[in-house]
């Protein structure tokens, strides 16, 4: 590539043999080479190996235009920046250019002039793929000037040129993404009347701008994100145009909690002393995983919406910060997460879900409460007995010295604050409950013995078996039938109508 570099003049070019390619064709030759090797070519997209990935690579092997249709938090985006890198690393155009003209191929006034004058002493640069990437986010107030381009009257005044002067016109986005990717995110949010303006250019591959009768074949790549969603909240894409896309790609979210868990280890932002200081165990980590499911499938969510990626990528970070918080206050080296920390993950969830009826009625810091109690009832049964089943057998109910101890007018405060020493001794007090947790899962550290302690006490609470109060920094437990006969007429057994909610 050093060589190239030297290269300097259109004559210096064209000796090495140098050949234009079309951007499309740029994209499929790379793909094909990548293929060949065995390459990937869309690191850090997961989840989409076997569904979006080969749609993907089949649109580009046939040099389509391509619409990346799914909901809100489902690597869209992501997955359009890294077609730049099957982009050349480099290629050359007319220096001092603004639309990178093909040095073999110009199209603007510019570019012609250049060669006019200079012919093979025509001066060439060199452009890096990175350079080659334009990305613009939909949104209503986008006009025809930004993306195709408007008469600049300034120019006009200044260069002292007529309006009839292809010179006056002051190129958009689009015209200078030429030879490019260019990306049209929430196509949707668009104007009707500015969609029709892109007929042209995915068609005929030309513009025109006011009464100008230019025609400039335009290279570029287009891919354009859409949210289903956004069809009848905010707008739609105009049938035409949507005809003129090749390739409508669906995405979607993940289809198990081992790729979404994948994901969010992958994206969440960590410091190196939250890394070193806080253990995360893997029941901990697949909790906020099936929060996300839990989510998609309420009865209290918008499920056109969609419950992002992102709930799951910022609630991790929430309960490690959680724990992290708790350390410091209480001047520990180190801590780990536990259930009680899932109190402060509330505020990753209540901000990204789009609550029906239904919800608004229970409110968001409730609903958050839910998803999170749902979750943990549907994987207490992959570690311990079912307890709906336990009480039907005819066997012994490991639960019952637990659920006894409680049953004697004994209670359980989980501060979150609670230091190590004091949250041990708290959780070792509840009769049944260590021997239980060792019996069924004996090969486990302090730490991981102690946190399915407290996942057995909240699991039993999803299942009726024990009550669980909701405190300002914490959770109360007792016996299910005491509370029920001692709850005073201004109780709320879930208490979320405070400002933290």
């Amino acid at each position: 590539m050093t060589n190239k570099l030297q290269i300097k003049t259109l004559g210096e070019l064209k000796a090495t043999g140098y050949k234009s390619r079309s951007v499309k064709e740029e994209l499929r030759e790379n793909l094909i080479t990548q293929l060949r090797k065995g390459e990937g070519g869309f690191e850090g997209i997961v989840g989409f190996e076997d569904t979006v990935i080969p749609d993907l690579q089949t649109a580009i092997l046939s040099r389509h235009n391509i619409l990346l249709l799914g909901l809100r938090g489902q690597a869209k985006t992501r997955i359009a920046r890294l077609l730049v890198n099957l982009l050349d690393e480099y290629v050359p155009y007319i220096e001092g250019s603004e639309l990178y003209d093909d040095p073999l191929a110009p199209i603007s006034w510019y570019g012609h002039h250049q060669l006019s004058v200079h012919g093979d002493n025509t001066p060439i640069a060199w452009v890096h793929r990175s350079e080659r990437y334009t990305e613009k986010l939909a949104t209503p107030d986008v006009t025809v000037a930004d993306l195709i381009g408007d008469v600049d009257p300034i120019k006009a005044a200044t260069m002292k040129l007529t309006y009839s002067d292809e010179r006056v016109i002051h190129f958009g986005l689009i015209p200078r993404a030429h030879r490019g990717i260019f990306v049209i995110n929430e196509l949707p949010d668009l104007q009707a009347r500015i969609q029709v303006s892109l007929f042209n250019i995915l068609q005929e591959r030309d513009i025109q701008i006011r009464g100008f009768k230019l025609r400039l074949p335009l290279d570029i790549q287009f891919v354009f994100t859409a949210n289903p969603e956004d069809y009848t909240n905010r707008g739609s894409i105009v049938t035409p145009l949507k005809d003129r896309i090749e390739s409508q790609i669906l995405t979607h979210y993940p289809r198990s909690v081992e790729i979404s868990r994948k994901i969010t280890q992958q994206e969440a932002s960590l410091t190196a002393d939250q890394t070193a200081a806080i253990e995360v165990d893997g029941l901990v980590k697949d909790l906020i995983e099936q929060i996300a499911f839990e989510a998609r499938n309420s009865e209290y969510i918008d499920k056109k919406s969609g419950v992002s990626a992102r709930l799951t990528i910022t609630a991790y970070e929430n309960l490690v910060s959680n724990a992290e918080r708790r350390m410091l206050i209480n001047n520990e080296k180190n801590t780990f997460v536990r259930i009680s920390d899932f109190l402060g993950v509330i505020p990753a969830i209540t901000g990204k879900i789009e609550l029906v009826y239904e919800g608004e009625l229970e409110g968001p810091g409730k609903v958050a409460n839910i998803l999170i109690g749902k979750a943990i009832k549907t994987l207490l049964i992959k570690f311990f007995p079912d307890p709906e089943k336990t009480k039907k057998a005819k066997a012994p109910n490991p639960y019952a010295e637990i659920i006894n101890w409680f049953g004697d007018g004994n209670n359980l405060s989980v501060i979150d604050e609670l230091p190590q020493q004091e949250y041990k001794k708290a959780l070792n007090s509840v009769s049944g409950l260590k021997a239980l947790v060792k019996k069924l899962h004996p090969r486990l550290n302090e730490n991981q013995e102690l946190l399915l302690m407290e996942f057995v006490l909240h699991g039993l609470s999803e299942f009726s078996q024990l009550n669980k109060g909701f405190l300002d920094n914490g959770f109360a437990f007792s016996d299910m039938f005491n509370s029920l006969f001692n709850l005073q007429p201004d109780d709320d057994d879930l208490d979320l109508d405070d400002d933290r909610y």
